[in-house]
């Protein structure tokens, strides 16, 4: 209520005191709700008694006391004033009325047994104490009168209407409490009024607010402070405060709430904390009125007899609307709901675990025979942290799974682990088990690793279904237990006839095997030509084959265009979580090794949205790795190296197993192709699992190990990765050059080895292999069989490489095909074709972040500081080639040159690489002694 009602009501007690001083006695009874000011003003109204000539006596009733026989007509005769006779005659009325307990009777009207005569001296006492001086009588909260008490006032209400008394008696009214006697007997009385106060109004807050923080708070806070309060005052308060500190309701409204709870009724709490658990009033009822097997069971008074499951408790009903009613009226509630979290989670804070698992528990039965939505089931039994019930274990595997397909893999993994730790049928305990290691792979694949030993136990005891068997093959190799792995493919086969999960999974499984790990291959079951037809029994299988057989072809080296087509039908219009890891990551990277990258980029993009969006670290991680292979094909190191690091910051990389092989070759390919050698070098020299020489991840970290020593200067250390690398390609039937073309890296380390020979062999050979619907290989090829072939053509040779280059978008390889043919240019002496091509093979390289692409495409300058246009021949060698030159030729060791130039060893080996073919010499003895002077 506003300020002024509280006004007008004090006003309105004021005349009827003046009445009650002239003789003509008055009852005022002020209800409310909690926090609508009732206790304020009956003392207020005490104080002020003085003022108009009365004596106040004042007393408050109290739950703890309603068993202390006249407990609170004691507290008005305490402080009497009286002779020490008659306060000695009173002490012994009220230790008599005491002892024959007076409120012995529980029933209402009963009144015949009482001692009248002692409730009629205990009531002449204030009768003659107010002929000498007009009486106040306030007591407050009155509903908590001990019964012996309110039969006194009661009896002294019906004799004050000719008597200078005023009686005031303060009380929530009929909000969620039931009459009292005493409220009962005085409003009867025709000298009664009944004062009604009510929770501030919208203006009311705000003035209240301007009060307590000022006009620009009141403007600000006002109309939140009211939503969240209803007008109650203790929450306007207490919300204000945290307001003003954090901008939300939180811990001063929290306590706030759980102090108005208090103060309503035990019903009430009771009825809070139901509803804080079921969410609305109807079901919160329905579960206070609920019985279960056990004594303690909320709902049901200790002792009581249980009723039928699902029964209401008797009187239930209209228990739970009386509370319902209270915390309405104490602005607790709006809709039949907490008017913010905040209150809800107050009150489900001071639930102790045994009490809030009882509310859950009930809650859960009740959800179900509802036919609640499972996750709402499911949630209640976790919470519960019991899922006994027969019906509960189908709930919460129905529920986990609808949660997986939505993305929602946390909660998905909390109701698996409570069906598992349920689950006492062994077969069904494997089945939840492998749903759990898939839901958990999600999120990091280290971490179901340890469920991993429990489930090849279940296989060893014919406990785990052949599907649930292929899953868990492939788990054991992502870790490198490959002597696991084999003996669960081994056990596999002695299954049996499979089902058609099996046949599904089987099929799947092989062209996975065969384009991830083909060294695996044999150890799978082989199907019949009817069962692998018949594997695709549901779309999601499908795709599922669809995309590890295109996968499996494009690596193969198959013609490009069918496998791509397949990869995109199979992406389009589909969400992430419709489709399995390896159904997205086969698709992707079919696009992007059949020289589709840009068209694998979006969708790629969008994925990792989608994951992001999901909460699937694990997904988002294997997706990130792709994307930094798509980078690459594009020429975009730095980009390449973002994703591969974001991969490995996600997924640390000993969560990884064999796949980190990925993420760690592409950011050697990427770091290499940039000569930042020194900052990558720990990756080159990072411990991996041996198992993944194993797979199609080994061949893409021996590949960009490979490249990264053929770019530090290391050729002969580069071949032994990129033959190996070459060696398993083939072995394994994956020799496609839109993969891995590791005939051109063993070329290019055997020209920096003087062996043109042999090197142009196997660039002849990669060409031989791909054709013009491979740009980038085929560029790339062209690049290097200039450099092995004879100068004259070189020039040619080198247009034609740019050309495709161009085409394929990998602006890397475009930038080095652009460095060989100026120097090309320069070499058949057309200096100003030698200056345009390098300008653009300059900015290509800063594109790509390459900061030795090729020493003699460092920027000249002109008087502006810009790039200047060769007036004449210019210098055969760079600025830091001659520096290398000149002391190289003083006999300078490598080291030696190193320290005296501030740069690496390997720097100082490619320089010296360059001169030599700048200079036809061989050998550093050959070197002129002039070169500074001949240069200058």
């Amino acid at each position: 209520m506003a300020v002024d009602d509280e006004r007008r009501a004090m006003s309105l007690l004021h005349g009827l005191l003046e009445e009650a001083v002239a003789g003509r006695g008055r009852i005022a009874v002020v209800t409310g709700a909690i926090a609508t000011g009732k206790s304020r003003l009956l003392y207020g109204f005490a104080d002020e008694a003085f003022e108009h000539g009365a004596l106040p006596l004042s007393a408050m009733g109290s739950r703890a006391e309603r068993d202390l026989p006249l407990g609170v007509l004691a507290q008005l005769l305490h402080n009497a004033p009286m002779t020490e006779e008659h306060r000695a005659t009173t002490l012994a009325l009220l230790h008599e009325g005491a002892r024959t307990h007076l409120a012995s009777d529980p029933r209402a009207d009963a009144i015949e047994h009482v001692d009248v005569q002692i409730v009629d001296a205990l009531c002449t006492v204030l009768l003659e104490l107010a002929e000498r001086c007009p009486l106040v009588v306030a007591v407050d909260d009155m509903h908590h009168a001990d019964r012996a008490s309110q039969l006194c006032l009661a009896y002294l209400a019906r004799r004050v209407k000719y008597a200078r008394i005023m009686l005031v008696f303060g009380t929530p009214g009929h909000q969620g409490h039931p009459p009292s006697l005493l409220h009962t007997e005085v409003l009867r009385q025709p000298h009664c009024r009944q004062v009604r106060l009510g929770h501030l109004s919208r203006e009311g807050v705000a003035e209240r607010v301007t009060l307590l923080a000022g006009e620009e708070a009141a403007a600000r806070y006002a109309p939140r402070c009211h939503e969240v309060s209803g007008g109650n005052r203790i929450l306007v308060d207490a919300a204000l405060e945290d307001l003003q500190e954090s901008g939300a309701p939180g811990e001063r409204y929290g306590e706030a709430v759980v102090a108005c709870l208090h103060r309503a009724g035990p019903e009430a709490l009771l009825m809070a904390r139901a509803l804080a658990v079921a969410g609305t009033t109807s079901a919160a009822a329905r579960l206070l009125g609920r019985t279960g097997a056990d004594d303690g069971e909320p709902g049901r008074p200790h002792g009581s007899r249980p009723h039928a499951p699902g029964q209401d408790r008797p009187c239930a009903q209209a228990d739970a609307a009386r509370a319902e009613q209270a915390l309405t009226g104490a602005g607790l509630l709006d809709g039949g709901r907490f008017r913010h979290e905040a209150a809800r989670g107050a009150v489900l804070a001071g639930l102790d675990g045994a009490e809030r698992a009882r509310l859950h528990r009930g809650a859960a039965e009740l959800a179900y025979h509802d036919g609640a939505p499972v996750a709402v089931v499911a949630e209640h039994l976790l919470r519960a942290g019991h899922a006994g019930a027969p019906w509960a274990l189908p709930v919460l595997e129905e529920a986990a799974e609808q949660a997986l397909r939505d993305g929602d893999v946390e909660p998905a993994i909390e109701y698996l682990k409570l069906a598992w730790q349920a689950c006492a049928d062994e077969r069904r305990r494997a089945r939840i088990t492998t749903t759990l290691v898939r839901a958990k792979w999600r999120i990091n694949p280290s971490t179901p690793a340890g469920h991993l030993a429990e489930l090849t136990t279940a296989l060893r005891n014919g406990n785990l279904g052949g599907g649930d068997a292929v899953v868990l093959a492939k788990a054991l190799l992502w870790h490198g237990h490959d002597a696991d792995a084999k003996d669960v493919l081994a056990r596999l086969a002695e299954l049996g006839e499979p089902d058609r999960e099996t046949v599904a999974e089987l099929a799947a499984a092989r062209a996975w095997f065969r384009s991830s790990y083909p060294s695996f291959l044999s150890h799978l079951p082989v199907l019949s030509e009817e069962q692998a037809s018949g594997a695709a029994h549901s779309l999601t299988v499908g795709r599922r084959l669809e995309s590890a057989g295109a996968l499996a072809r494009a690596l193969a080296g198959e013609c490009p265009d069918e496998p791509a087509a397949t990869a995109e039908r199979v992406l389009r219009g589909c969400r992430l979580d419709e489709m399995s890891m390896d159904t997205v990551e086969s698709a992707l990277l079919t696009l992007t090794y059949t020289g589709r990258a840009d068209r694998a980029a979006p969708w790629c993009d969008a994925f990792i949205a989608e994951a992001a969006s999901r909460h699937a670290p694990s997904r988002q991680a294997r997706l990130s790795a792709i994307r930094a292979e798509i980078h690459l094909r594009r020429g975009d190191l730095a980009g390449a190296v973002d994703d591969a690091r974001r991969a490995l910051e996600i997924i640390p990389p000993a969560s990884w197993g064999v796949a980190v092989g990925g993420p760690l070759g592409s950011l050697l390919l990427a770091g290499a192709a940039m000569g930042r050698f020194e900052e990558f070098l720990p990756y080159a020299d990072r411990p991996v699992p041996e198992a993944m020489l194993e797979t199609r991840f080994g061949l893409h970290y021996l590949y960009g190990r490979g490249r990264f020593h053929l770019m530090a200067g290391q050729p002969r250390q580069a071949l032994r990765d990129l033959r190996l690398c070459g060696e398993l390609m083939r072995a394994w039937g994956l020799d496609a050059p839109g993969f891995i073309a590791w005939r051109l890296d063993v070329a290019e380390a055997l020209v920096r080895l003087e062996e043109p020979e042999e090197a142009r062999l196997l660039v002849e050979d990669q060409l031989a292999r791909c054709d013009r619907r491979a740009p980038r290989v085929h560029g790339a090829g062209l690049r290097l069989l200039a450099a092995t072939g004879e100068p004259r053509h070189r020039v040619m040779v080198l247009r034609q490489s740019a050309e495709l280059l161009q085409s394929s978008g990998d602006r890397y390889e475009l930038a080095r095909t652009l460095g060989d043919l100026t120097e090309a240019y320069r070499a058949m002496g057309e200096f100003r074709r030698a200056w345009m091509v390098g300008r653009r093979a300059r900015a290509l390289a800063e594109e790509c972040h390459v900061t030795v692409l090729d020493p003699d495409l460092a920027p000249g300058e002109d008087g502006d500081g810009g790039e200047a246009e060769p007036a004449g021949l210019r210098p055969v060698l760079s600025d830091a080639e001659r520096r290398v030159a000149a002391l190289a030729a003083d006999g300078y060791s490598n080291r030696e040159i190193s320290g005296k130039l501030f740069i690496t060893v390997s720097t100082v080996e490619q320089h010296l690489t360059r001169i030599y073919r700048k200079l036809n010499v061989t050998r550093r003895t050959e070197l002129p002694a002039d070169l500074m002077s001949r240069q200058a």
